[in-house]
Formats: C-alpha cells, structure tokens, sequence
C-alpha cells in the first residue's frame, strides 16, 4: 500500500502529468512534423534530452539521500559509472565478430592489448537479463558493503563526504588501468546495438528516450513512496536530530543503509540508461568534479523535493550544453560561480522560490471556502 502513497500527493500527480506530457509532445513532433519544420524534433535532441533524463534520475536518488537523509554524497557518480560500464559490458559483446579484430568473444581493446581469454567478471554479459541485474547488484553491492562500515562506525558529516569523495577517485585511477579489463583511459564505445535493434537508428534513439523518462518516472514515485512512509519519517529525523533519533530506540544506521542502497541501486540505472544514449563510458565518469556537479544540480533545484533535484538537472545540464558551445574553457569558473550564487540568494533553489511565488499567489487571492486575506497578510 505504501508504494500507491504518491498517487494521492497533488505535487506527485502534477509531476508525472507534466513529465507524460513532455514525452509526448518530443514524440509527436519528431514523429509527426517533417524535417525542415521549425517544431520538428531532430534525432540528436532526443537523443540530447534522453541523455537530460538519465541525469535527472541521477539528481533524485541524490536527493533522496541528501534532501531527506542528510548525507551530503560526493561519490554518487562512482555508482552512475558502475551502472554505466555494465550496460556497456553487455553492448560490447553484442558486438561480437563485428569488430574491428573480427574476434567472436573478445572486445577490440583485449585483443589489441593480447588478452587471451575473457576474465571471468565478464562472463555472462552476453545475456541481456544478467547485465541489467548488475546494472542494479553492482552498484547496490558497493553502497552496501560501504555503507555498512561507514554508517556502522558513525562516519557523518564532512568526513562522510571526503570519504564517498576518495571511493570515486580511487575507483577512477582503478578504471584508467588497462589490465583491469575495461579499456583503461579509452573505456567502453563503438557501440551496435541493444536487444537486437541498432543503436544508430532514429527509432531505437526515440525507444531509449521513452525508456528513460519511464524510468525516471518509476523512480520518483518509488523516492515519494519512500519519503512519505515512517521510513521517511524516520529519515528526516535522523537528518534533524540523530542523536535523539538513536535515543528513541531506532536503529539509525539500517535506516540509513537502506535509503542508500536504493539511491545507488538508483544512479546505477541513470547510468545504464545512459551509456547506450551517448555511446561510450570511461573512467572519467567517475571524476569527484561530476559528483559534486551532480550536487550543484540538486541544489539549485532544492533539496527535500525531488522535482526540484530534476528541474535543477535540466537546467544545469542545458547551460552546460549552451555555455560549452561558447566558450568550453570557462565552463568550469561558471559553474563555481553558479554555486556560490544558489548559495547565497537561492538557498532553497528554484523549488522554494516557485512555492513561495505559489503561497503569496494563494494568500493574495484565496479559493472559495478559504479564510479571508487581510491587508497585512496580503502585503506580507
């Protein structure tokens, strides 16, 4: 009954409506409008705003850790690359005798490097149902055995951070070896196809596209039946007051561990969604500098809202997108300035100023039923 919880929320509804409504809109008009209209959606912006989706997936399973947990997570993007680079496994043996070396089995970068044989952690990949299990189980496993020792020994606050911060910097310089097996600082690309249908048509791009805004959906409803649960609850206090939390009798940490396996399990479906969208993955994906763009993005959208983690997605994501364009190498002092600017005079992001806007809205001109305004109230 707890899943069906976010159905009866306003917020909820109006959220998956907007988010439906926008999946149909780019699919009629890449569908229906001919090439050469003005409204007609190319191939590359779907394949463009596939690619917004994955990130804004990635954005709430940070914020349901963040927003509502208090863990201030600097290494989600080691669980979005993890989830990337077993999607990528299982697109690289599809290739199979495709590639450039013609080998049946080996990929083209073992056989360049003389691998002999396939290691055993990429057995299996070949299977389509084993490879999207791991694009859950891997991820999930490496929040789990983490989060065990870190929220068992009562690692919070900064040192937190700094911690899930080295997890993705080491798990980089690991990834950019070539005798790891994963195509060292090349990665994972020259990509054909997923499930049998070719990853350079039009028609798998806008299938891909569909996919992730499904799953963006299916994520955000399981985020708000979380949140709205005792777990929840219990979640919040936790962010609030630990300390009383514990004294309560709640066990804080299986609390904490399960919210943070989910949000991994979470990033590593963003990134498997991901992969087949852009078409490669490699270790650079595993930055810290990403993860803590990824909690920019969350920040300025607002925390404890989770479509506020997906409006700031958007919005950061597109300004990359144009800003890179135009100037690529100023990126970076941007985006530190953008910081500093949601900081300072948007501390609860886009989504505390829409509802403030909204309660003066309501306040100014109340529905019928509701008590009167008064003129103080009104000026306030």
């Amino acid at each position: 009954m707890w899943l069906t919880r976010p159905f009866n929320e306003r917020s909820t509804l109006i959220f998956l409506g907007v988010l439906l409504a926008a999946l149909l809109l780019v699919t009629a008009l890449h569908l229906a409008v001919p090439q050469g209209h003005p409204l007609h959606v190319t191939a590359y912006t779907v394949n463009l705003l596939g690619k917004y989706l994955s990130y804004t997936l990635l954005a709430v399973a940070v914020d349901l850790v963040w927003g509502y947990l208090g863990i201030l997570s600097l290494g989600h993007g080691a669980f979005f690359t993890l989830g990337g680079y077993a999607m990528g496994m299982y697109l690289m043996r599809q290739i199979g005798d495709r590639g450039v070396y013609g080998h049946p089995e080996l990929p083209d970068f073992m056989v360049f490097l003389n691998w002999d044989s396939l290691p055993w952690y990429w057995l299996g990949f070949d299977m389509a149902g084993f490879a999207f299990l791991m694009v859950l189980l891997a991820p999930g496993a490496l929040a789990l055995v983490f989060g065990f020792l870190a929220f068992r020994s009562r690692v919070t606050g900064v040192y937190l951070s700094i911690i899930t911060q080295a997890l993705t910097f080491a798990l980089m310089l690991a990834f950019f070896r070539n005798e790891m097996g994963f195509g060292g600082n090349n990665g994972l690309t020259d990509f054909r196809d997923i499930l049998g249908f070719s990853l350079r048509s039009d028609a798998t791009r806008l299938g891909l596209f569909l996919a992730t805004g499904v799953a963006l959906a299916l994520g955000y409803v399981l985020c708000r039946a979380i949140v709205a649960s005792k777990l929840g609850r219990v979640c919040v206090a936790t962010r609030d007051a630990e300390a009383r939390t514990r004294f309560l009798g709640y066990r804080v940490e299986r609390f904490q561990l399960f919210v943070f396996v989910v949000s991994a399990m979470l990033a590593g479906l963003a990134g498997a969604l991901y992969v087949p969208q852009v078409g490669i993955i490699n270790p650079s994906e595993f930055s810290p500098i990403f993860s803590i763009e990824i909690v920019l993005w969350v920040a300025l959208g607002g925390r404890a809202t989770l479509y506020g983690a997906v409006i700031g997605a958007l919005l950061v994501n597109y300004a990359k997108t144009v800003f890179t364009g135009v100037m690529p190498d100023a990126w970076l002092f941007a985006l530190g300035a953008l910081f500093v600017l949601v900081t300072v005079f948007l501390p609860r992001g886009v989504a505390g100023l829409l509802g403030y806007r909204v309660q003066r809205l309501k306040r100014r001109y109340p529905a019928e039923g509701d008590a009167p305004t008064t003129g103080r109230e009104a000026r306030a």
